[in-house]
């Protein structure tokens, strides 16, 4: 389990925090460097005189010998920062949960005093002073496992089976080369083929490298976490490696603890520390228990921690610090491709075979020519380095076709168009944490979303306020009565983990907390002018329950300074809230009995606001004079009030959702407001249509939901598009019953909760805004803005991924069923295969290296988002592109016999130039059969060819490389050179495949069955 990922802002790119780091590491550099000049400079006056106070005659008459041991020195110097503070001592007794050690140290009080903290205003926020921290306690990082290196990922490569033989056939033909025709002539064929070798295999271990980097860097962002801290008195967001000892951190449901510490003050706090302890029991956190771990979860209750120990001191920086974080991840569509490689790989060896078994037989029975006419195997009159020299060039070119036959660019073509869309995608505001996710979103077919944050904008505001059955308007809510005023008062200012800073009485208030923590308090101190933190210094609270997402309430227990009588308040969903109340507080201030009349008032009230698209917060309290029960009570309450709170729509929503339409994309919202709110919501953002009311089968609520039966449920969930008042069992629950329909599911969620069901999705996306680290850590994609655009545009990725590798795939498999065909024809026909060792390992670098640089890096496009989606029972290889591919593979097979067999005579030319231009026509075929491959089913294929450089520029690269092969590296490439007339015939029949293309494209590809279909590339079914 590693640290995860903060919110990065919604600009951020991974070269500004890199930006944003080493400034960082100079400010404390210089920082580090004063200090430690002033600090010097005492310990050499404090030296200076103990000696002269010894009377050392040797410092007093010999100045030209002066020895000063500066060790001592170095130890004051540490010391002078924090001279009570035993940070190895503090350190064990957190890790090893030393209760007697705390208490002999005087407890955690005794403890902020070392650390030279304060419970309330945290350490100081200057820059100085935590620059003095890092030095002494160190940072919050931990020493990692060094990163692979260049060298690794070479050897890697050349540890490829086909690779040792082919150098093996190599190295012979060099010695037997050199030893028949001498060192100037003799090296060529040998030479040639260890040259095309080592570019194969830098080749691909420079891309490994790239990815390998890139993926790194991704990791290093995602173990970036935020964590809310207090210094200088005001809470403030900081980055988790910018914690320092001393810090006072906010702690609430669904936190990482991101050092170790000391409990200060909270309520119902409770730890998962599984992650450590492998324990599944979450353990309770307070005065008895004050000892948290790094790496630990919070999963219940809220609290306040003082850090003790940072980075490599803390039990978490020692377990990272041994783990190699190397990306092994297989993606169920490698793991696809990688079975299509071996089976495809396994028909190229039983051809090579083949080839070789003919090759070899034709060779001995004296059945093969050289260029002259004469038979090549004369028997004993043949020379022995003759015999070898056309044995290993015959293994050579088997072998050959193995490498040609085998597509490793299918790999590689899916870890380029990963590694591409996760770094585009981090720009458009979502961060991949498992490279599953970005194929398996292609195949998305409904998407289960939250409201709050993600189809609205999470920036709450109280525009209705009721008392009882009367509206407060304007300067109305003024006029509150001084009874009600001050128990709002209380059920604002203690009922709530938000916090209100003002630097002084004369500034802007400063507001902590959730949005709707934000909302209520903005309104409690601008709107009704209360001072919320006076409740806290003038009541004692006894028992808090924090907020729930089941009960979507949170309650206090408390009791005013000098008062016996306890109050009880509680917050929460306002038809919840209601239901718990028998008495109701007019604008008098009034207790009056709520009766069925005045019930149902209320509850129209309730409703009307929820028909507004308000979320609906209600407040109630009860007084008294017994003991205080153990839990708090949830009946014979008095209503204080309701608000309103208005969250806007996200500008832009609507549209997404619509493409989502377009897509065949199913949109259901998942909610916990009350049905009528959900329905306002659903119907702005173009879920629901106006004309859809609550009777239908459209709306359901999650009690009624979970109370189907299996058949049921099965029959309504594709009808139902919006659920309300869901918990997150039912969030889960629809999750799985949408799977067993066979649909791919991608959920959003922020709440810790949500995590079974980010977990049981196909997609888990998390919220990076006002996402729990829980959920985070569940989820596959982190949406960093939590808008819902931001995921639609996950999807058209997803989908460009996926139809990304489809296009490779066709084109390499063009490619492997030509080059076998060819090779295995005229081996068998011949003696002879018309494309050397060299040759085919310039076409395999070609078609599996620059070939998926250019087909995986295509952006998506807006023909992607008009296609349904792939679900989980379409086929790799579609109908359509056997199509495609039969119809090439054939041409090129077709053209290149005939040039094979009666190009000499078309030409009138020698062997060699034949070859040559077998090759030159094969190798530009591959480059006019890119074009075509950019579009599956679309005839222009030069459609938007202007926006991808790259593709541009690759096939460029292609050509200058493939003429500067045959008319200047004739004895490397064993080519001859061609004539303008033979170039223009080359390129001629390759530019065929074109118009090939387009007429096949108009042949219509009809019904359900899939053409060719192999077994192996038929999805897992979940």
């Amino acid at each position: 389990m590693t640290l995860r990922v903060r919110r990065p802002s919604a600009e951020i790119i991974l070269d500004d925090q890199e930006e944003d780091v080493t400034l960082s590491k100079i400010r404390q550099r210089r920082w580090r460097m004063a200090f430690r000049a002033i600090y010097f400079t005492r310990v050499l006056v404090s030296l200076t005189r103990k000696v002269l106070d010894n009377n050392n005659k040797l410092l007093r008459h010999s100045l030209s010998f002066v020895t000063i041991d500066v060790n001592p020195g170095i130890e004051t110097l540490e010391t002078q920062y924090f001279p009570k503070a035993d940070k190895k001592m503090i350190s064990e007794m957190v890790k090893e949960k030393k209760f007697e050690s705390l208490r002999e140290l005087g407890g955690v009080k005794q403890v902020l005093q070392v650390l030279e903290s304060d419970p309330k205003r945290g350490v100081s926020d200057n820059e100085a002073d935590l620059a003095r921290r890092r030095i002494f306690f160190g940072a919050n990082r931990y020493a990692k496992q060094p990163l692979k290196s260049f060298l690794s990922f070479v050897l890697e490569a050349l540890k490829d089976t086909t690779i040792i033989i082919l150098l093996v056939c190599a190295v012979l033909a060099l010695g037997f080369g050199i030893k028949q025709e001498g060192m100037e002539n003799g090296w060529y064929d040998g030479g040639s083929i260890i040259v095309a070798v080592f570019l194969v295999v830098v080749v691909s271990a420079v891309s490994n490298f790239k990815q390998n980097r890139q993926f790194e860097r991704l990791s290093s962002a995602s173990s970036d976490i935020e964590v809310e801290v207090v210094r200088g008195g005001r809470r403030r967001p900081v980055s988790i490696f910018d914690i320092v000892v001393g810090d006072v951190v906010c702690l609430k449901i669904g936190d990482q603890i991101p050092a170790d510490g000391l409990f200060l003050e909270g309520h119902s706090m409770k730890v998962d520390e599984s992650s450590m302890t492998g324990e599944s029991d979450h353990v309770e956190i307070g005065e008895k228990n004050p000892f948290l771990i790094s790496g630990t979860k919070v999963t219940d209750g809220y609290g306040f921690m003082l850090v003790t120990s940072v980075g490599m001191n803390t039990a978490w920086g020692e377990m990272m610090s041994s783990i190699s974080h190397e990306l092994n991840e297989e993606t169920p569509l490698q793991a696809r491709l990688n079975q299509l490689t071996s089976y495809i790989g396994k028909i190229g060896l039983a051809v090579a075979v083949l080839v070789l078994v003919v090759m070899l037989i034709r060779y001995f029975t004296g059945n093969t020519r050289d260029e002259m006419g004469n038979r090549e195997f004369l028997g004993k009159k043949t020379k022995f380095e003759d015999v070898m020299n056309s044995v290993i060039e015959i293994v050579a070119a088997a072998v050959t076709i193995v490498v040609v036959a085998i597509p490793e660019g299918l790999p590689l073509a899916v870890t380029l168009t990963l590694a591409f869309s996760m770094k585009r995608m981090m720009k458009d505001h979502a961060m991949v944490r498992k490279l599953s996710a970005c194929e398996t979103m292609g195949s998305a077919t409904i998407i289960c979303t939250d409201k709050t944050g993600t189809l609205t904008l999470n920036q709450m505001k109280v525009t209705e306020f009721w008392l009882g059955t009367e509206a407060m308007v304007g300067d109305d809510s003024l006029e509150v009565a001084p009874n009600v005023y001050e128990l709002l008062q209380e059920a604002v200012g203690l009922n709530t983990i938000g916090s209100v800073y003002r630097e002084n009485s004369a500034s802007d208030p400063e507001i902590s907390g959730s949005p709707t923590e934000k909302a209520i308090l903005s309104w409690a101190v601008i709107d009704l002018g209360m001072n919320v933190d006076e409740p806290k210094q003038n009541c004692e609270v006894i028992h808090v329950e924090a907020f729930n997402s089941e009960k979507k309430r949170s309650g206090v227990s408390m009791r005013r300074k000098g008062e016996k009588a306890v109050q009880t308040h509680w917050k929460g969903a306002a038809e919840m809230i209601v239901a718990m109340c028998s008495h109701y507080y007019d604008r008098s201030g009034m207790i009056k009995a709520m009766d069925d009349e005045e019930r149902m008032k209320i509850r129209t009230i309730v409703k009307d606001m929820a028909e507004k698209s308000l979320r609906c917060i209600a407040f109630a309290n009860k007084q008294t004079d017994e003991q205080v029960p153990e839990k708090l009570e949830e009946a014979g309450f008095s209503l204080l009030g309701v608000v309103g709170l208005k969250d806007p729509c996200r500008p832009g929503v609507r549209t997404a959702v619509e493409s989502c339409r377009n897509a065949g994309v199913k949109i259901k919202m998942i909610t916990g407001d009350n049905v009528h709110t959900a329905r306002a919501i659903a119907i702005e953002c173009g879920i629901l249509n106006a004309d859809e009311d609550l009777a239908s089968e459209a709306v359901v609520e999650g009690v009624e939901f979970r109370n189907y039966s299996t058949e049921e449920r099965m029959a309504k969930i594709e009808n139902i598009r919006v659920m309300a008042r869901s918990s997150p069992f039912d969030k889960l629950l629809m999750v799985q019953s949408l799977k067993q329909k066979g649909h791919v599911v991608a959920v959003t969620g922020d709440g810790t909760n949500d995590a079974p069901a980010l977990k049981e999705a196909d997609i888990g996306l998390s919220m990076g805004i006002q996402g729990t680290e829980v959920a985070k850590e569940s989820s596959d994609i982190v949406i960093l803005d939590d808008n819902f655009t931001s995921v639609v545009t996950v999807l058209r990725w997803g989908r460009c991924v996926y139809n990304n590798i489809q296009k490779f795939l066709q084109f390499q498999l063009t490619v492997n069923v030509a080059a076998l065909v060819i090779n295995f024809v005229a081996a068998v026909s011949s003696g002879k295969v018309p494309l050397t060792a060299v040759q085919l390992l310039w076409v395999n670098l070609i078609m599996d290296t620059l070939g998926a640089l250019a087909l995986a890096t295509e952006q998506p496009t807006n023909e992607l988002m008009k296609q349904s989606p792939v679900g989980r029972s379409k086929p790799l290889i579609t109908k359509i592109m056997w199509r495609n591919l039969i119809c090439q593979a054939v041409f090129q097979v077709t053209i290149l016999l005939i040039l094979q067999f009666r190009g000499r005579s078309i030409f009138n030319v020698s062997e060699t130039v034949k070859n040559t231009i077998i090759f030159n026509t094969f190798v530009l075929c591959q480059v006019f059969n890119e074009f075509n491959a950019r579009k599956l089913e679309k005839k222009n294929i030069f459609q938007g060819i202007h926006k991808n450089k790259l593709f541009l520029g690759i096939i460029g690269i292609t050509i200058v490389l493939q003429m500067t092969m045959v008319e200047f590296l004739k004895k490397f490439a064993n080519t001859e050179r061609l004539n303008w007339g033979q170039w223009g015939v080359c390129i001629g029949i390759a530019a065929m495949s074109w118009p090939i293309g387009f007429l096949f494209k108009c042949i219509p590809v009809s019904g359900k069955q899939n053409f060719l279909s192999l077994e192996l590339l038929q999805p897992e079914t979940a």
